[in-house]
């Protein structure tokens, strides 16, 4: 466990889990060892303090963790979790419910299993975006796979955008003292009352209709293409036949609640074809797929949310993410959409709780706060050939196949180290090897307006300032430089928009 937040809070760490040997539940000291938890009571009990201490801010503490344990890692800041005990187990935090009395703690937790199979880890938004951690693996060959790392500034990113975003800012909860505490997902959030709870009924009765006239065909299982099943909607009741024709599952209309949790209508049997088709069913309509790509699993993470009435929290989580991988919700999987690392001979994991302003873990980037504009006017010396990628998914600002005609429109592509996407800061401007400025183009200063190469000519649309928050702005303008419309792939053009410190206008040197 390793303390990056930033914070001078106490940090109280629980391994708690159940061993897969017995079934019993329990929870794990710092050595490693496991005991299972005393009978409890109705009402439920206090249990026993089992926090483990944590590492201050920027420092590492070492747990063993047994085989044969599945579980959670949960680690609270500046106060100790209250946990219960029932004669059935324990009741575990759930802030977003009345009078829990960790709604004003501020913690978060990661899922694990540890079997003979191997590690799983991985950093879970699906109840709610609180303490960002990243988690880690290193196997037998020294190789460490991470994910759950946030763009800098990605914690202020997430609350600041959810809050913007029209229904959603009561799904912020904010301490007393002004801790922002956590952005609770929407089927917690409408369980508080804090959330429409009928908020996704229209789009999810216009994918539902949209298959009256067309067939769904749902390919569950990427290792075995050849099974596919064909819905059609009759009513409010979608039916699934196999390639026989042969019905072989049902699905009544879901409401908003029964997609947020993935449950009721879209419950999923731990069996081979309704549990797979409902799994692949919910993951579409959270990413309002569904009626509009017409096989299942389909698309790709640019396609993904895109209508108005979407899952937005689980949008924004991912569009905060180093790599883009988050749980944000339970089927987030589907398609390996989520922040999981697995190592069949695992060595070492770990847990790295994220800075809460700035830093980041994509390197060079923000050191503080979200800019809103202008910063520092004083030009950087002059630089020799580097490149600017963007902090949200790492692609470098790129003169499109090497045409450095007057005019070009820039774009963003995988870093390669081309000639291409080389920029030297001097005299306040970013000029490419063969001496072309960058531009905004006719000198507009209107949000939108098109980021281009042209000659250099002294003018102000060729100013352009990367401020120690990760801003790139043209000080003309006041303006920041923004990957237009939120588009991840290749290509995604460059445009300048008031500055909002989003993860699409942060910048940093390569």
């Amino acid at each position: 466990m390793t303390n990056t937040t930033g914070r001078g809070d106490a940090v109280y760490l629980y391994v708690l889990g159940t061993d897969l040997a017995s079934g019993r539940l329990g929870y794990v000291n710092a050595g490693g060892g496991f005991t299972p938890w005393s009978p409890g009571t109705n009402p439920p009990m206090p249990a026993p303090d089992v926090s483990i201490p944590g590492p201050g801010n920027g420092a590492s503490k070492t747990i063993q963790l047994p085989r044969g344990l599945s579980g959670r890692v949960y680690m609270s800041l500046g106060e100790r979790l209250r946990f219960f005990l029932t004669p059935d187990g324990l009741v575990q935090p759930a802030p977003w419910a009345a009078g829990d009395p960790n709604h004003d703690i501020l913690f978060d937790w990661s899922e694990f299993t540890y079997n003979d199979a191997g590690l799983w880890l991985n950093s879970s938004q699906v109840d709610m975006f609180a303490v960002p951690h990243a988690v880690s693996v290193t196997g037998a060959d020294g190789a460490v796979h991470t994910t759950g790392a946030l763009v800098p500034n990605g914690r202020q990113n997430v609350i600041d955008q959810v809050k913007a975003t029209a229904g959603w800012g009561n799904t912020v909860v904010t301490r007393g003292d002004g801790t922002v505490l956590r952005v609770l997902a929407p089927g917690k959030a409408a369980d508080a009352g804090l959330f429409s709870p009928t908020y996704l009924d229209p789009y999810i009765a216009n994918a539902w209709n949209a298959y009256t006239t067309k067939t769904l065909t749902v390919q569950p299982f990427t290792d075995r293409p050849d099974v596919k099943y064909y819905g059609r909607t009759s009513g409010t009741v979608m039916n699934f036949t196999d390639g026989s024709g042969r019905q072989v599952a049902s699905f009544n209309r879901p409401s908003t609640s029964n997609v947020w949790g993935c449950d009721g209508a879209l419950g999923a049997p731990n069996d081979q074809v309704v549990g797979p088709i409902a799994r692949t069913l919910c993951a579409a309509l959270h990413r309002s797929t569904l009626g509009t790509i017409d096989t299942q699993p389909g698309g790709s993470a640019s396609d993904f949310y895109k209508s108005a009435l979407t899952n937005h929290y689980s949008r924004i989580v991912h569009a905060n993410m180093a790599d883009g991988k988050a749980y944000g919700f339970a089927f987030d999987d589907v398609m390996n959409q989520e922040s999981l690392v697995h190592d069949g001979d695992p060595r070492a994991a770990g847990i790295t709780l994220s800075p809460f302003t700035g830093g980041g873990s994509t390197g060079g980037g923000s050191t503080g706060g979200g800019s809103t504009g202008g910063g520092s006017t004083t030009p950087p010396p002059a630089t020799q050939g580097k490149a600017i990628a963007s902090n949200w998914h790492g692609k470098c600002i790129d003169v499109p196949n090497w045409n450095f005609n007057d005019g070009q429109r820039l774009i963003v592509w995988n870093c390669t180290g081309g000639t291409n996407q080389k920029w030297t800061f001097t005299g306040g401007t970013l000029r490419t090897e063969n001496n072309k400025c960058m531009d905004v183009a006719w000198g507009s200063t209107a949000n939108g307006a098109a980021v281009q190469i042209a000659n250099c000519s002294g003018n102000p649309a060729q100013q352009f300032v990367l401020t120690p928050a990760g801003d790139l702005v043209n000080p003309q303008a006041n303006k920041c430089v923004d990957i237009a419309d939120w588009n991840p792939n290749n290509d995604a053009v460059l445009q300048i928009w008031d500055c909002a410190g989003t993860a699409n206008q942060k910048w940093h040197t390569v």
